[in-house]
């Protein structure tokens, strides 16, 4: 990092606790130089029925002003302690979560996002008509569903195990949800951990029927019908991405609209009467 000498920056992180009384080092050039952070504001993340929190400080001494600042939101603090995934502290509670979505049902209804900063990322917003389902994927891929390895046809395409499915864990995930609560709308979805046998994703669904939706200019547009389960036609972010529409530049035209469609027009010869 690049070092200035009006600035030095500092980081506090706890775990599963509070950062009151908390002594942290201003300076790498002065270690001796400590402050005390008492009863200051801090950026938290509660887990829904458990007591784990996360903390993160960032404090900015500026030899100019007296005292500390902040320079950031609370969202962006948490958002750099889930880009260090192998920390303690995230290793941590990964561990504790992961055991916690084992032992609950395979999908059910979240009382709050587990990742806040990743959440309102993805669109959510705390307000009537914004739910949260929690659902696990068991990993690996999966067979091809023929009875006894039978496939009848060409050898090219007798595999049945070692398939690489065209849909990522998190579509299918989005999918599943969308058609148990039929009567909402998928916005978006997030990752929230794995384990060796499943991934954990949260969706992010809204109710079209909400007075609060559909009076909301920023989010009515998703009451309209063309947006019925957009999760199973490739509407929604993941599936953009796995349709290749986030591609720019060089090719790109090849995927638009579609693949088969833009494969349809190059190969169809169109002739006046």
């Amino acid at each position: 990092e690049r070092s200035s000498p009006m600035l030095s920056v500092s980081f506090c992180v706890s775990a599963l606790g509070s950062t009151d009384n908390c002594l942290l080092s201003t300076s790498a050039r002065d270690p001796q130089e400590t402050i005390r952070l008492e009863r200051w504001v801090t950026a938290e993340s509660k887990v829904t029925s458990s007591t784990e929190s996360v903390f993160a400080v960032v404090a900015v001494r500026d030899p100019s002003r007296r005292g500390f600042i902040f320079t950031m939101g609370a969202y962006k603090y948490l958002e750099e302690l889930w880009r260090k995934k192998q920390s303690d502290v995230i290793r941590f509670v990964l561990r504790v979560r992961s055991w916690e979505y084992r032992q609950l049902p395979v999908i059910h209804k979240c009382q709050r996002p587990s990742r806040n900063d990743k959440a309102r990322k993805m669109g959510y917003r705390r307000k009537q008509g914004y739910v949260v389902y929690r659902i696990r994927i068991r990993r690996g891929g999966r067979k091809r569903p023929v009875q006894k390895g039978c496939v009848y046809g060409k050898p090219v395409n007798q595999g049945i195990r070692k398939l690489k499915a065209a849909r990522t864990h998190r579509e299918v995930a989005e999918e599943r949800v969308g058609r148990k609560c039929s009567n909402l709308r998928v916005l978006n979805s997030y990752w929230v951990g794995q384990d060796a046998s499943y991934k954990f994703f949260e969706i992010i669904l809204v109710d079209p029927a909400h007075k609060a939706i559909r009076r909301d200019p920023r989010i009515n547009w998703i009451c309209s019908g063309k947006h019925k389960h957009r999760e199973n036609r490739g509407l929604t972010s993941i599936g953009k991405k796995s349709r290749g529409l986030r591609r720019k530049g060089n090719k790109s035209t090849n995927r638009r609209p579609s693949v088969r469609s833009a494969w349809k027009n190059r190969n169809t010869q169109k002739l006046w009467r």
